[in-house]
């Protein structure tokens, strides 16, 4: 994981730097051909949270999620593309995706809606990816203007991008619904175990309270009985 993304990395930075780019412009988010993000953010009770993401025209847009914790595991799920039109209706589940591979340019929004929930607030793992392809064509277009025929190697490597991004999906996913069952373990152990105590607590006392009356009731006999002998030796 940890060598793919610093493929990844090397791979936007270098076509940042040959189409002129420089990484450390802090427009470069926005310049870049393509970038990855991964988020966990937090959404209180009867709040709604909306994110912004710069998205070159024509480029794929991918953007997924999970509710790893909080309520009923459910959570409103939108996007708008740059002019406030809904491309992906709220829809309230434990985990959703939308894809679009011709995006148009600007600002996308992705809201996470729980206004629904009054009193859980959600803990929410976000996943969003955008890339132009379009970039490589002027990639191998640069390096044919310096004599060098790149065209198959550009179109492999176009291939095995696109492939690492299907498995990057694949583990998201995977690393989502390994954190949200985790969390569902641990709310189930809490709840197993404060009510094994409650329900010892509830035996215990129920036995020391049948002691009790037990004993009461062998010392009135008693008592009674001791009664009974003294008047009759009266």
């Amino acid at each position: 994981m940890a060598f793919s993304r610093a493929i990844w990395a090397f791979l936007v930075i270098s076509l940042s730097v040959i189409m002129g780019q420089d990484p450390t412009d802090i427009n470069w988010l926005e310049a870049a051909p393509g970038v990855a993000m991964e988020y966990k953010v937090h959404v209180d009770a009867g709040k709604e949270d909306c994110y912004f993401q710069f998205v070159h025209a024509g480029a794929t847009l991918y953007v997924s999620y999970q509710v790893l914790k909080g309520g009923d595991g459910a959570i409103g799920f939108a996007v708008k593309d740059p002019q406030g039109k809904a491309v992906h209706p709220y829809a309230w589940k434990a985990n959703s995706e939308y894809e679009e591979n011709t995006a148009t340019g600007g600002y996308y929004a992705v809201c996470l809606d729980n206004q629904f929930s009054k009193f859980s607030a959600k803990l929410v793992n976000l996943y969003l990816t955008t890339f132009r392809y379009d970039e490589w064509e002027k990639f191998a277009q640069e390096l044919q203007d310096m004599d060098v025929t790149v065209q198959n190697f550009t179109t492999v490597l176009s291939g095995v991008d696109k492939r690492i991004q299907v498995m990057r999906q694949f583990q998201q996913l995977s690393r989502g619904l390994e954190s949200r069952d985790y969390n569902l373990l641990e709310a189930n152990l809490s709840y197993v175990s404060t009510w094994s105590l409650v329900q010892c607590a509830v035996v215990i006392v129920s036995g020391f309270t049948q002691v009790h009356f037990v004993k009461s009731l062998f010392n009135s006999d008693g008592r009674k009985t001791a009664g009974a002998k003294t008047q009759t030796r009266a």
